[in-house]
């Protein structure tokens, strides 16, 4: 049995394409592997706190010195890691806003990402004192834009910090391999998009196939 993360983080409800096609993952999914659990996390929904000067102070203590205060600010923090570090598939639907991720979702990556927890700090490792700590996961991530062209090569790649952010973040997630599902032109409400939305479908029954066989042999 296998464990799906599954986090939403637009807060356009029923009308989100991400959330749209995120669900349709976790539904096939879960028709071709019915014993596997999901974890579900809406954002919208159940926001994580932003990090503060004590969230900051109270991750870099040592746990046994920690005050009841400290064990306090980092409680989001503990039970979100929880899950991350419980999960096997992560599966990430989210916008992509003023060429970014929600505030939502970075303030999870924000709390999940966390020294002695989920990446460990060591200067004598030099210029790269970081290392991950998690490590044999999935990620799928399946975003929506209104515009398009942010793929390598496009025309607006250079203004892609949504995924490209995910592809410097993913180790700390413990993320080994990462998919990617995209829906473009949505403000255009066009044929192009309409397009875009029916390529991004069939690519999520794809990619659960390809996936489902992977997990079972």
């Amino acid at each position: 049995m296998r464990n799906l993360l599954h986090i939403d983080s637009s807060v356009r409800g029923e009308r989100s394409l991400s959330r749209r096609l995120s669900s349709l993952f976790i539904e096939q999914w879960l028709s071709r592997n019915p014993t596997d659990h999901v974890i579900r996390r809406d954002l919208s929904v159940e926001s994580p706190p932003f990090i503060t000067g004590k969230w900051i102070e109270s991750a870099f203590t040592k746990p046994g010195t920690r005050s009841v205060e400290m064990n306090l600010a980092l409680a989001a923090s503990d039970q979100l890691i929880s899950e991350l570090e419980n999960s096997d598939i992560i599966v990430i639907g989210s916008p992509m806003y003023n060429y970014g991720m929600p505030a939502l979702l970075k303030a999870w990556v924000d709390q999940v990402i966390r020294v002695d927890r989920t990446f460990s700090f060591d200067l004598n490792r030099g210029d790269w004192p970081l290392e991950p700590m998690l490590a044999g996961k999935e990620l799928v991530l399946i975003t929506s834009s209104g515009e398009f062209g942010f793929s390598k090569g496009e025309i607006r790649h250079e203004m892609n910090h949504l995924h490209t952010h995910f592809q410097s973040i993913s180790c700390y997630l413990g993320v080994e391999k990462t998919h990617h599902v995209q829906v473009e032109y949505q403000e255009f409400s066009d044929d192009r998009h309409k397009a875009s939305y029916a390529i991004a479908h069939d690519n999520i029954l794809s990619l659960v196939d390809r996936m489902s066989q992977v997990a079972q042999i």
